[in-house]
């Protein structure tokens, strides 16, 4: 009876571990296109919308996916994990797996992210367990694009023209293209300084800059005739709805 049973025992084990990896073939993963959103709080959200399709003869138990967003040199901007405990058979799941990220200290980091067009690396790694007991792992990596808000900043020739007696009204046209997925809105602060990196002007223009769409404009300053020279620099300050950074130096003359 003992030697009956155990044969038993092991057909049915055998039957059930070919039947459970058999059903490997019948569960399917598909994992869209990375998203991008900003919250209110200024959190940058990349979101990876997953759905798993289970045809298989069994439940899946403990599916999780980690994933890491990391840049060209290998650092990590952001990770998360989820997990959906139990996934029964002839089930479809969709879900939504998001990480997160300061927009602020993301750009302040790396000035990059704001002026340079970049791509962005995520490895995924997924782990299930067939019929709640047998684990499967597998990973993926792909590419994800960055659009730098302020691409190709610029400021154009500056006009000088008398104003009064003491000072002289100095227009600086500022250009640039709005690659990323949201718009700006805010405000940028320009100081002028002379070649005695003496404070000699400054001035504010508001901006509303609309995604992948160029912008244009000018920045007006009244500066102190007498502290005018033929070169100097510019620190010019962004504050917006989305980040603040500042500030950019770029000298003039």
């Amino acid at each position: 009876m003992i030697s009956l049973a155990t044969t038993f025992f092991w057909i049915f084990l055998i039957a059930f571990f070919i039947t459970a990896v058999y059903s490997v073939k019948d569960i399917s993963f598909n994992i869209g296109d990375p998203q991008m959103s900003v919250k209110t709080d200024n959190e940058l959200v990349f979101s990876l919308p997953v759905s798993i399709t289970n045809r298989g003869f069994y439940n899946i138990g403990a599916f999780s996916i980690k994933t890491q967003v990391l840049d060209k040199e290998g650092f990590i901007l952001t990770q998360a994990s989820t997990l959906i405990p139990v996934i029964r058979k002839n089930n479809e799941v969709i879900i939504n797996h998001n990480m997160t990220a300061n927009v602020t200290e993301l750009l302040q980091r790396c000035q990059n992210y704001l002026f340079n067009d970049t791509e962005l690396s995520i490895y995924a790694a997924l782990g299930l367990r067939i019929a709640e007991m047998i684990p499967v792992e597998a990973s993926a990596n792909f590419s994800m694009l960055w659009g730098a808000p302020l691409y190709n900043f610029s400021l154009g020739e500056i006009q000088y023209s008398v104003h009064n007696s003491t000072h002289v009204r100095v227009v600086v046209p500022i250009s640039f293209e709005n690659h990323s997925f949201f718009d700006i809105v805010g405000s940028i602060h320009m100081q002028m300084y002379n070649n005695t990196d003496v404070l000699i002007g400054e001035g504010e223009a508001r901006i509303e800059a609309w995604s992948n769409m160029p912008y244009d404009g000018f920045i007006e300053l009244f500066v102190q005739i007498i502290g005018v020279t033929e070169t100097g620099r510019f620190e010019v300050y962004f504050l917006t709805s989305i980040f603040e950074y500042g500030p950019l130096v770029i000298p003039y003359g």
